[in-house]
């Protein structure tokens, strides 16, 4: 029972984690119909922000809050110098673009930072002691604190979405953007703080979960991994959807903790490859995932 809720406590974090980099995804599919393929390098990018900071004297939760003002920024300026000119063509080159942004971050952040592993500050209890013990197993403070952050982001989101004009808005441009435009919706401005927004939360999640990661490093292949979870997760349970993130976050989280201990003959690489195999599978039958949206075309 204390090994079960051991890899319990560690899939919900880890789920929690891969919760907040799906929810970004959803911030931007649901004003955009886009997938953000960029939003990990976004996270990696700015955490590397975070923790230059952090050698320059800064504490490492303002930190946190600068980060996500860069990330905002970033977002804001991708949607608009290198999004939008190109979705005026077709959603294929909106991709495309989104995954050379991929490539250039990840190159950036070598260039800028160097490709030496980054010994990040913890801004959550880590240390040895910082547990305490639920029916003979460790449920560490910085895991309750991983949660507590991520119940947060998808309140704020969820008041967002069904109980604020933007919400509305963002709604109504991905679901028709000149219909949206005439009806005196901004568009461009509800694309950009869509896409500023996705940024800023990749920002928080990656300052929150890289002391967390093995061996408490800031990496250039930190977030890869992440990504094809979040993203599995995110068309798991409707990328318009934030209910749907949460269920396919925690889903994949604990799955991901059972299968490493339960199933170690599968390997880390196996676990992507299930990732890979289970966003093949909800395209084909299930392009909605459980809980999204489906949209109709009127012709």
């Amino acid at each position: 029972m204390e090994i079960f809720l051991d890899r319990l406590f560690s899939g919900v974090t880890a789920g929690s984690i891969y919760v907040l980099i799906a929810l970004s995804l959803v911030v931007v599919f649901r004003s955009s119909t886009t997938i953000n393929f960029a939003q990990g390098e976004f996270a990696l990018f700015t955490s590397f922000v975070a923790w230059w900071l952090t050698t320059k004297g800064l504490p490492i939760v303002l930190a946190l809050f600068a980060a996500m003002a860069v990330g905002f920024t970033m977002g804001v300026v991708a949607e608009r110098a290198l999004i939008r000119p190109v979705r005026r063509r077709n959603e294929t080159a909106v991709l495309i673009v989104a995954l050379g942004l991929f490539t250039a971050l990840n190159g950036a952040d070598g260039w800028i930072w160097g490709a030496n592993d980054k010994q990040f500050p913890e801004i959550l209890p880590h240390g040895d002691n910082d547990y305490f013990v639920i029916a003979g197993s460790r449920l560490h403070y910085d895991s309750i604190g991983i949660v507590l952050a991520m119940i947060l982001v998808v309140t704020l989101l969820s008041l967002l979405f069904n109980r604020t004009p933007l919400g509305l808005q963002m709604r109504a441009v991905a679901t028709n953007p000149e219909s949206a435009a005439l009806a005196g919706v901004k568009v461009g401005r509800v694309l950009s703080l869509s896409w500023g927004l996705s940024a800023a939360i990749g920002s928080f999640a990656g300052v929150l979960l890289v002391p967390v990661l093995p061996p408490n490093q800031l990496d250039l292949s930190s977030f890869f991994s992440i990504l094809i979870f979040a993203s599995a997760a995110a068309l798991l349970g409707g990328l318009d959807s934030a209910k749907g993130a949460v269920v396919g976050g925690l889903a994949f989280g604990v799955a991901e903790s059972m299968i490493n201990g339960y199933a170690t003959f599968l390997g880390g690489s196996m676990q992507l490859t299930f990732a890979l195999v289970i966003i093949v599978v909800i395209l084909v039958f299930k392009p909605t995932g459980l809980f999204g949206a489906r949209r109709l075309e009127r012709v």
